[in-house]
């Protein structure tokens, strides 16, 4: 059992909270009962499991290496206010080729609560990819990570320049809907093409001009009563499930 933080590996999994260690080690850390399960039910690379004594844990995790430590040690590594006693370090995983007909490009979104929100959501709306954009978030962020409540593991997700990724998606015969609140069109005037890739931005700034320019249709959603705008997330939602329905 591992009972000091000076510990290398304890100091090798502290690294893991920053998104250069991260991408160094093509590994990300992970807490809690569910996204550890749900890593392991999506057939993700699963490198160890980390464990709080005196936690139980699942059979399953026989199968994998087992490394217990102090209470101390857990807290020191846990990014979360009540830690459950279990963690594990998961290996990225490269995506697939194909990305099917309903595609989220995000551009720019910062807030880790709105882009695990947005992901979870497309998860649910049935969409078959996520590209993120440059400025965004990264998605192996901890606090990402927990918002999507597993479902980073069951939808494919990339980071590349959106402006070329838009070019070939046009070429593949996409129709490339962008959100904005000038020169619009309610979305739900809108014949629903195909294959749609659905953009969205920035939550102060929206999405880049020269992203906009790109499109092939401007949407918004109408604002019925006295709000401003609608959160990022919750517009992606009622688009997503739009496009989907």
């Amino acid at each position: 059992m591992i009972t000091s933080v000076q510990n290398d590996k304890v100091k090798n999994w502290k690294k893991l909270q920053r998104r250069k260690e991260r991408k160094n080690t093509g590994t990300f850390l992970i807490e809690g009962y569910h996204l550890v399960e749900e890593a392991w039910k999506s057939e993700w690379t699963i490198r160890e499991i980390i464990v709080q004594q005196d936690v139980s844990v699942p059979a399953w995790c026989e199968n994998y290496q087992v490394t217990v430590v102090g209470e101390n040690v857990f807290q020191y590594i846990s990014e979360t206010k009540t830690p459950q006693g279990i963690a594990a370090i998961v290996s990225f995983k490269e995506q697939p080729a194909s990305i099917g007909n309903f595609v989220l490009l995000i551009d720019a979104i910062q807030d880790p609560g709105n882009l695990g929100t947005i992901i979870r959501t497309a998860d649910a709306a049935g969409f078959d990819a996520i590209i993120l954009g440059n400025g965004t978030v990264d998605v192996f962020n901890d606090k990402v990570i927990r918002a999507t409540q597993g479902s980073i593991f069951h939808i494919p997700i990339f980071q590349e320049n959106l402006e070329e990724r838009i070019s070939i998606l046009q070429q593949e015969g996409f129709s490339i809907w962008a959100t904005a609140l000038t020169n619009a069109k309610p979305y739900h005037t809108i014949e629903k093409p195909e294959k749609v890739a659905l953009v969205l931005g920035n939550e102060g700034a929206g999405i880049k001009e020269d992203i906009i320019r790109q499109a092939d249709t401007i949407v918004n959603i109408p604002i019925y009563g006295e709000a401003e705008s609608l959160n990022v997330s919750v517009a992606a939602g009622i688009l997503m499930y739009h496009v989907k329905c």
